[in-house]
C-alpha cells in the first residue's frame, strides 16, 4: 500500500477546508495522509493550525493515519504566478500570455493578485515578495516588489505591485520568497508528534540567484534555534522527525534509525554549536557545527569538508 502525498489545493483562506478534503480522500482511498509543507499562509489565517492539527488528530483517532512535514521558515517560496488566479494559469504560459493581452481578462487577473498581496500569500505588503529567481534579468534577484515598483519609478502600492508582477511572468517566469506565515504558527506545528522536519528546498548552484535559505540551513535551524535556544522540542523528538518518522511514512525499512542491517547514514555533529548560517540577504552559506556526514556507510564530510564522491542513491518504497 502507499500513501496519498498532497500539496494541498489551498494553504491560504481555504485551508480548513483544504485539510478536511485530504484527510477525506485518505478516508475514501484507504490510505496514509502526508500533508507537504504544512502551513497557514496569510495574516488572516494566523493561528489556524490550532484546527488543522485538531483535524489531524481527530482523523487519526477514527483511524486515518495523516502526518505532515514543515520547514521551519515565516516565509514561503514558489513561482512568482503562485499570486495568479488558477484559471489563468490553465493551458500554460503561452495561453497566460494570451491573457495579459486581453485588457479585460489582464485587470481581473490585476484584480485577484492584488487581493492575493493583502489577503493571502503576500502578507499584505509588497515589499513581502521577493524576487528569488528571475532568468530573463538576474538584476531582480533578492530585491523586493516594492523596491521594484521604487526602480520603475512608482510607489509601492498593491496595485502596482500587480502590475509590476504582471510585467515580470509576461517577460519570463521566475520564482519567488513570501514572507507570510507566522512563528506562533511555525512552532504550533513543529511541536506538534506528528509533523516531521523537511526543507522542500532544492539542489542549487552555490552562489547563484537569492534561494530561500532553506536549502542550506532547515536542519541546523530546528536543532540549533528551536532545540537549543528556544527549547521549542527537545533534541531527542527533534531527530526522530528528520529521521525514524518520515522514513516510517515513506516506508522505507532499513533506514532513520541506528541499527544491525540498516544504512550508515549519519550526521556527527556538535550540539552546542551546530546552527544555520543562510539569511535572507546572503542565503549561500554552509551551517556551522557539522563535522562528518556518512551516506550508505561512506564518508561524504570529514572534518567539514565535503568529498567529492557521491554516495547517495535513490530510496524505493518498500512496505
Amino acid at each position: 500500500m502507499g500513501i496519498y502525498a498532497t500539496h494541498m489545493r489551498e494553504e491560504g483562506i481555504g485551508l480548513i477546508k483544504s485539510v478536511k478534503e485530504a484527510i477525506d480522500i485518505g478516508r475514501k482511498a484507504n490510505l496514509p495522509v502526508q500533508i507537504s509543507h504544512h502551513k497557514a499562509v496569510g495574516k488572516t489565517m494566523w493561528g489556524n493550525s490550532i484546527k488543522t492539527l485538531e483535524l489531524i488528530e481527530e482523523a487519526n483517532a477514527e483511524g486515518i493515519k495523516v502526518t505532515a512535514d514543515q520547514y521551519p521558515y515565516t516565509a514561503t517560496s514558489t513561482g512568482l504566478t503562485v499570486v495568479f488566479p488558477a484559471w489563468s494559469l490553465s493551458g500554460g504560459s503561452k495561453k497566460l500570455k494570451e491573457r495579459l493581452e486581453d485588457p479585460e481578462l489582464r485587470q481581473q487577473i490585476k484584480d485577484k493578485i492584488i487581493w492575493n498581496i493583502v489577503y493571502d500569500r503576500g502578507g499584505g505588503d509588497p515589499a513581502s515578495i521577493v524576487v528569488a529567481s528571475y532568468p530573463n534579468n538576474d538584476k531582480y534577484n533578492g530585491l523586493n516588489l516594492a523596491q521594484i515598483t521604487k526602480l520603475k519609478g512608482l510607489s509601492p502600492t498593491p496595485d502596482n505591485a500587480a502590475e509590476i508582477l504582471m510585467n515580470l511572468v509576461y517577460e519570463g517566469n521566475g520564482k519567488g520568497i513570501y514572507h507570510c506565515l507566522n512563528e506562533e504558527d511555525v512552532q504550533r506545528i513543529m511541536a506538534h508528534p506528528r509533523i516531521m522536519h523537511a526543507s522542500d528546498g532544492s539542489t542549487i548552484e552555490f552562489g547563484e540567484a537569492q534561494p530561500h535559505p532553506r536549502s542550506y540551513g532547515t536542519y541546523p535551524r530546528v536543532l540549533g534555534q528551536y532545540v537549543r535556544e528556544k527549547n521549542v522540542i527537545s533534541l531527542v523528538e527533534s531527530i526522530r522527525k528528520m529521521s525514524k518518522l518520515p522514513a516510517s511514512v515513506l516506508g522505507i525499512k532499513d533506514r532513520g534509525e541506528i541499527k544491525n542491517g540498516f544504512w550508515a547514514d549519519l550526521v556527527i555533529f556538535d550540539q552546542h554549536k551546530i546552527i544555520d548560517n543562510a539569511t535572507w540577504e546572503n542565503p549561500h552559506q554552509y551551517p556551522s557545527g557539522v563535522s562528518w556526514v556518512l551516506v550508505n556507510g561512506k564518508i561524504s564530510l570529514e572534518n567539514g569538508i565535503p568529498s567529492k564522491n557521491l554516495y547517495g542513491k535513490v530510496l524505493i518504497h518498500n512496505e
